[in-house]
């Protein structure tokens, strides 16, 4: 159901894309620090709409399909901007390079496996890899309007760096188990045994 309080929350994560996108064409600090609030704003969301969907049995196809597709544009949409507008570094880019070709190798995957009623799991050290982008990116929003004592751009881009490693950790696994069903039903299929997933 649409109206439903987690696809509402999801749903707002999706609408404030282009505010935060907006936040750029704003000249002066308070439009970074609007920026950054509206992304732990919608960050926060991530976290809500699923904790109400378990806990209320409000878990719906819908849901399943928005949320994940909510964080990859928000956070794709954020890395594109800080890049397009020069708020990282040149090295820095890289790292944003990796996570977003992460993210399309992981949907492909996941559509891959629909089909053929695999689940993917996300692992552990996925969620790590997503609690360390969420650090990120709106520390990098803040960015030159932070503290003047801290290097806020630096630890931003230190936070990236070491997100994007994680996604390469998290893509090769992922990577390998859809592998695994692309090959074809292997011995322990075969005798009923279900495939160990990536976790």
């Amino acid at each position: 159901m649409v109206t439903s309080l987690p696809n509402l929350l999801t749903l707002s994560r999706i609408g404030a894309i282009p505010l935060v996108i907006g936040t750029f064409y704003v000249e002066g600090e308070p439009a970074r620090w609007v920026a950054c609030g509206l992304f732990v704003a919608a960050a926060v969301t991530d976290w809500l709409d699923g904790y109400f969907a378990r806990s209320r049995n409000l878990v719906s196809p819908l849901g399943r399909f928005l949320d994940p597709i909510a964080d990859k544009l928000l956070v794709a949409a954020v890395l594109f901007m800080l890049v397009a507008f020069t708020r990282v570094s040149a090295w820095a880019v890289l790292p944003a390079l990796v996570i977003l070709l992460r993210e399309i190798l992981v949907s492909g995957l996941r559509e891959f496996l629909a089909e053929v009623r695999v689940g993917m799991p996300v692992t552990r050290l996925a969620k790590w890899k997503t609690g360390l982008q969420m650090v990120a990116l709106p520390v990098l929003l803040v960015g030159d309007a932070g503290p003047r004592a801290l290097p806020v751009r630096e630890i931003g881009e230190a936070c990236l760096w070491v997100a994007a490693i994680l996604t390469l950790i998290t893509g090769w696994d992922y990577l390998q188990a859809g592998m695994r069903h692309m090959r074809g039903p292997g011995p322990e299929q075969k005798a009923g045994v279900q495939p160990t997933r990536a976790g």
